[in-house]
């Protein structure tokens, strides 16, 4: 497997695995849900196999999750879903939240910004 390709699944399964965990599901109950092997579920996080792609459909519908959002999160229509998630999770946020909120956030893209070349080939 070409290197590109093997960046590309680590990225991949790092993305599920980020969704997986921020939906505090282990890969054991992720693996139950998609009806795939525990082992399946590692090997696809870390990146060291590529799914077939019927398993990967069902790890997103495991996660509840667009397959967009796993494979190309820099789609333009994938930022509109983050956006849409943003949005619906500041809702019920006050007005001090909020600014508390987007204080970390600045510092955080900020921080993620300065620190690109650490977790990626950009």
């Amino acid at each position: 497997m070409a290197d590109n390709n093997k960046a590309v699944l680590k990225e991949i399964g790092a993305r599920i695995r980020a969704v997986r965990q921020s939906r505090n599901m282990s890969q054991q109950e992720l693996a139950d849900k998609a009806g795939l092997s525990l082992p399946h579920i590692s090997d696809v996080e870390l990146g060291k196999t590529n799914p077939l792609l019927l398993n990967f459909i069902k790890m997103a519908e495991a996660l509840q999750v667009s397959t967009d959002s796993l494979l190309r999160p820099d789609v333009p229509e994938v930022k509109d879903l983050y956006k849409n998630e943003a949005m619906e999770v500041l809702a019920d946020c006050t007005a001090s939240e909020m600014e508390a909120i987007m204080k970390i956030v600045r510092e955080l893209k900020t921080t993620l910004h300065n620190e690109k070349s650490k977790y990626t080939d950009d």
